[in-house]
């Protein structure tokens, strides 16, 4: 199953490390950030698992839950922690879903539907594509998908970035930028006509081509 932008994030029951939950049940009317690991205890995704866990604040402020999913037992996710917060100074304070049916990872394409097994016996090679960041609306549509390689950390700034993109187009007719961030101008959408342009925006903006209109970011 090969999951794209603006489908609905596939539902499902697991056990974290907070109790069981069912995920939309769970996401509620928050925005949900839903990233994977492929093992307990490698490296990279110890460093990931305590920046998160560090950068929690600035996604509460955002209405966003975070959780994480590694194909491994819920039992192991608990001694891994104690390892994050001696290496990053931040245990993971939100729930980490353990996968080791690996319904979860195949559910939302990350492992082929056809892989046999549980979690036990497969190494963090067998499930290297268990590296992915989705983002989900409150209206459990899939927001954005980030691919990463074992050996690349993820940048939790960007996610930040992004979100914060996503938030401000969804509630205002506007597109952001390359490197654009939280208080810069925005692009009236392409969608909008210049007359619509000039009653929603009665200040004026800048066109330096007729297809890109500048305007001041919307509050």
């Amino acid at each position: 199953m090969t999951l794209a932008i603006g489908d609905t994030a596939p539902d499902f029951e697991a056990e974290t490390t907070e109790g069981k939950i069912r995920f939309h049940d769970w996401l509620g009317n928050s925005w949900g950030v839903l990233f994977s690991h492929p093992k307990d205890f490698t490296p990279v995704c110890t460093t990931e698992l305590g920046t998160m866990a560090r950068l929690k604040p600035e996604f509460d402020k955002r209405n966003t839950k975070i959780i994480g999913l590694s194909v491994d037992p819920v039992t192991n996710h608990a001694k891994w922690a104690d390892d994050i917060k001696d290496v990053v100074g931040f245990a993971p304070n939100y729930p980490m879903i353990g996968d080791t049916d690996l319904k979860v990872a195949k559910a939302y394409g990350m492992l082929p539907a056809a892989t046999a097994g549980s979690s036990e016996g497969r190494t963090a090679a067998d499930n290297q594509t268990v590296r992915t960041v989705f983002i989900v609306g409150p209206d459990k549509k899939i927001k954005l998908i980030l691919v990463y390689p074992m050996t690349t950390g993820r940048n939790f700034d960007e996610i930040l970035r992004v979100l914060d993109s996503l938030q401000l187009t969804a509630k205002h007719r506007v597109a952001t930028p390359a490197n654009w961030k939280q208080g810069e101008d925005v692009i009236i959408a392409g969608s909008v006509s210049d007359d619509e342009a000039k009653k929603i925006w009665p200040q004026g903006f800048k066109a330096p081509r007729p297809y890109i209109r500048i305007v001041p970011q919307p509050q």
